[in-house]
């Protein structure tokens, strides 16, 4: 009995080693596979074992087409619908382009961020100087660096990021006349859109933010738009074209403004209202005006680059744009920096033309734009126009030019008197000074008054230094020699650079200037009194500066936009005819010097100015005497 119970317990024994022996090789066993998984498992051995298979050296051939493919679009997929959401549809696809043009640009859009992708200008082209000095000219393109970027930040529920954007989503594009619709779908009816709709005649494109169904996606109602543009080169003188080109905008508080054009700039302007910006280069811009809403949030940036380097500036914009009703409405203009086509909007962007700020900028824009405005309908050639300017302003300004001219008979007719002086005083400049001075007074002749024409041109000129660098109007217009009157003129290129920043080549307009600038100092030096100009040393002071700033002035004007050169060589030529003319048949010497002793007859009023004068002189004149004697007593 018991030996029978001994072995029911070995049995139970044994059977309770197996059972435990058997679970624990079912659990310990790896998970069993699944069909997919065991493909993928077979598929991989072929991979390793057609591998092996190959020569050491070839490069391994890519693997055919298995069944792990549905394993691996699964894992695709859900990341595609973690990063893009309801958008994952629209996040593949073929990048394919459309078109809108009309006579002046033809516009090509990607459906890749459904942008614009480049911009043509038919009546425009790009020059660059080639190493020999040449003008190389070819097709002008804005927005067309495959580096740039034009999206918008969607802000999605659900996805990885918080956001989405479109510049990684394929659009669909639907093209009717000359509008363009792009729609990236998000599922269930749902969709964003832009749509573009380009002007007849304009370089303007109506531009629309939509979208349908998006209320319960949209984690706010606003979007953040980002674009960065790298600038072509497009002109011959790239110095002055990059520092003209920058990020322009516009305030509701402040009014126009813009980014540092001359090195590296930032600005942020936080909660200020934008009504635009503007990503411009020296003559050609494109901008984005808003319509019923104002810009938040903005930053623009510019950066520089140097000549070595194939982009002349790059210029980045950050905005956020309200998308409150789940639609927003703006206007693109991608063309030249045209005034009246600017000015068309009604919102300041004509201010993006570098015309100049304070009364320098309001002469040019709204005395001298217009005046060659109406010239240029009736000449077609720009150097005329500049010539017809020239004459007007010396028409406007003549009766300052006659009293100039006037003013230097009388103190030549003085000269007699002056040599009387010279003779009573000798080397005694302090006591020259103050008898002229009388003399002058005695005789009512203002010596200052010869200045008075140019301080008043002055404006005139300042103003013109910044227009013709920023007028279109002259740009690639040629005139004589000079093919572009918008940049510099050469007669001849050097094999090496002039200083300060004068260039490699001679412009022939600023030499005529120089020469002449030259012969209208000497003469006008004719006729001042030789002795005072030889011993006074304020005078040979002055003499000197005005024979060496011409000269000065040539290095900085060689490089300069010729159409400023050539007005200033048409000024300085009628200056001359105009002095010439004036003193050789409009005015009698006989009579100045008759008026000369009327005057001196007449009984002079003491002014309180000319009595603190003469006591001014007479006290230098005591001054230098006490010094002269000291130094005798020495």
């Amino acid at each position: 009995m018991e030996e029978k119970q001994s072995q029911l317990s070995t049995y139970i024994g044994l059977g309770l080693i197996f059972l435990l022996l058997f679970l624990w090789m079912q659990y310990s066993a790896p998970p069993k596979k699944t069909p997919e998984e065991l493909q993928a498992e077979q598929a991989a051995q072929q991979v390793q074992q057609a591998q092996q298979q190959q020569p050491a050296a070839a490069t391994p051939a890519a693997p055919a087409p298995t069944q792990a493919a549905p394993v691996a679009d699964s894992v695709q997929n859900t990341l595609t619908v973690a990063k893009f959401g309801p958008f994952a549809a629209a996040a593949s696809g073929q990048e394919q382009t459309e078109v809108l043009e009309n006579d002046l640009v033809r516009v090509t859009f990607t459906n890749k961020g459904g942008r614009i992708k480049e911009v043509f200008l038919k009546k425009f082209q790009k020059i660059l100087v080639d190493t020999a000095g040449n003008d190389v000219k070819s097709d002008l393109r804005l927005m067309e660096d495959e580096k740039n970027q034009f999206t918008f930040e969607i802000p999605v529920n659900g996805t990885a990021s918080g956001k989405v954007l479109t510049s990684d989503l394929y659009f669909t594009a639907t093209k009717n006349g000359n509008s363009l619709v792009f729609r990236a779908d998000a599922g269930n009816g749902r969709y964003f859109e832009q749509s573009y709709t380009l002007a007849s005649d304009n370089y303007r494109i109506d531009y629309r933010l939509g979208s349908s169904g998006l209320e319960s996606v949209l984690s706010k109602r606003e979007l953040t738009f980002y674009w960065e543009n790298y600038l072509d080169k497009l002109e011959r003188n790239q110095t002055y074209e990059r520092t003209m080109a920058s990020v322009y905008f516009k305030t509701v508080e402040d009014g126009s403004d813009y980014c540092n054009c001359r090195e590296d700039d930032t600005k942020s302007l936080g909660d200020k209202s934008v009504q635009w910006f503007s990503h411009s280069n020296q003559f050609f811009n494109t901008s984005l005006v808003a319509q019923g809403f104002v810009f938040r949030q903005f930053t623009g940036e510019t950066k520089m680059y140097t000549d070595a380097e194939v982009d002349l500036k790059r210029l980045k914009t950050t905005a956020v744009v309200p998308f409150d009703n789940g639609s927003a409405t703006m206007a693109i203009y991608s063309g030249p920096n045209e005034f009246e086509r600017l000015k068309a909007f009604d919102v300041s962007l004509q201010d993006i033309i570098p015309f100049g700020a304070s009364v320098f900028g309001a002469i040019n824009r709204w005395v001298i734009h217009p005046i060659l405005a109406v010239l240029s309908k009736f000449v077609g050639s720009a150097g005329i126009v500049i010539l017809l300017l020239t004459l007007l302003v010396k028409l406007l300004v003549y009766p300052l030019t006659y009293r100039m001219v006037l003013s230097q008979s009388k103190m030549a007719a003085l000269k007699p008197r002056l040599e009387e002086l010279k003779k009573k005083f000798g080397d005694d400049q302090q006591a020259m000074s103050v008898e002229t001075m009388k003399l002058y007074s005695e005789y009512g002749v203002n010596p200052l008054g010869g200045c008075l024409p140019i301080l008043l041109q002055m404006p005139i000129w300042f103003s013109l230094y910044r227009f013709f660098p920023a007028a279109i109007e002259f740009r690639q217009e040629s005139f004589l020699w000079a093919t572009d009157l918008s940049s510099y003129d050469s007669i001849m290129q050097l094999p090496f650079h002039l200083p300060f920043g004068a260039g490699a080549h001679i412009s022939l307009f600023t030499l005529i200037w120089v020469v002449t600038t030259l012969w209208y100092t000497w003469y006008s030096m004719k006729q001042m009194d030789a002795s005072q100009m030889q011993n006074n040393d304020q005078m040979k002071v002055m003499k000197y500066m005005q024979y060496t700033m011409p000269v000065f002035f040539m290095f900085f004007f060689n490089n300069f936009a010729s159409g400023l050169t050539l007005y200033l060589c048409f000024s300085n030529i009628l200056n001359i005819a105009q002095t010439l003319v004036t003193k050789e048949y409009l005015i009698d010497k006989e009579k100045i010097r008759e008026q000369l002793e009327a005057n001196k007859a007449k009984p002079k009023k003491q002014s309180g100015f000319r009595a603190r004068l003469e006591q001014a002189m007479k006290e230098q004149q005591r001054m230098q005497e006490e010094k002269t004697k000291q130094q005798k007593k020495k």
